[in-house]
């Protein structure tokens, strides 16, 4: 039988998501490019922006996914309310190849080839994406979502244009560690005081 994880969400800001990646939001136009906008790295295959369109999902999931070639960004149309679920990018290149084999660490081979660390249930999180916002998942980011209540959602999406072909690696939580996870929309009371 499955063990059901209960997940708070916490609303997400440039310091709260700083593990995963950044939370874009807008400033002034004639600002010159620096931290505050989106560090993409787009450089492994043709970029892809799209307008994704998606039906009600639940508040509960068990797999998690992340890209090993791309960082991504997703934002919703209309500055509507969705969640998303995370984990810390858990790549292993160059160096930590050799460090994470000394340190006997599961190591997993992607079918795409590259290595990672499963990621820990005890790290996933679930973040509340509201008003006009950008998530941009670092490379390696686990992530599952947009997560949302409304009947149907549009999303921009950018990432690489084979992304979903040649570089989604699956984590199953449940398969793997009898875990299931879930979460509750915070009550508007509760979201308007954070």
């Amino acid at each position: 039988m499955e063990k059901v994880m209960n997940l708070i969400p916490i609303e997400a800001t440039s310091e709260t998501f700083a593990d995963y990646g950044q939370i874009i939001e807008a400033y002034r136009d004639d600002d010159h490019f620096g931290p505050k906008d989106a560090q993409l790295d787009l450089s492994r295959g043709t970029p892809r922006l799209y307008i994704m369109p998606l039906q009600h999902t639940s508040f509960g999931f068990s797999k998690i996914t992340h890209h090993a070639n791309v960082t991504q960004c997703i934002g919703s149309i209309g500055a509507r309310v969705w969640y998303v679920g995370v984990a810390k990018p858990s790549l292993i290149e160059g160096d930590d190849a050799r460090r994470v084999v000394v340190d006997t660490t599961t190591v997993v081979e992607s079918k795409y080839g590259h290595l990672f660390a499963p990621p820990p249930v005890e790290e996933v999180r679930v973040f509340r994406v509201s008003g006009t916002k950008f998530v941009k998942y670092n490379r390696g980011t686990w992530h599952v979502g947009p997560l949302f209540s409304d009947s149907s959602m549009d999303f921009y999406n950018l990432e690489l244009s084979d992304t979903d072909v040649v570089d989604e690696t699956t984590y199953d939580f449940k398969k793997n560690n009898g875990v299931i996870f879930r979460f509750e929309e915070p009550k508007e009371e509760e979201t308007s005081s954070s």
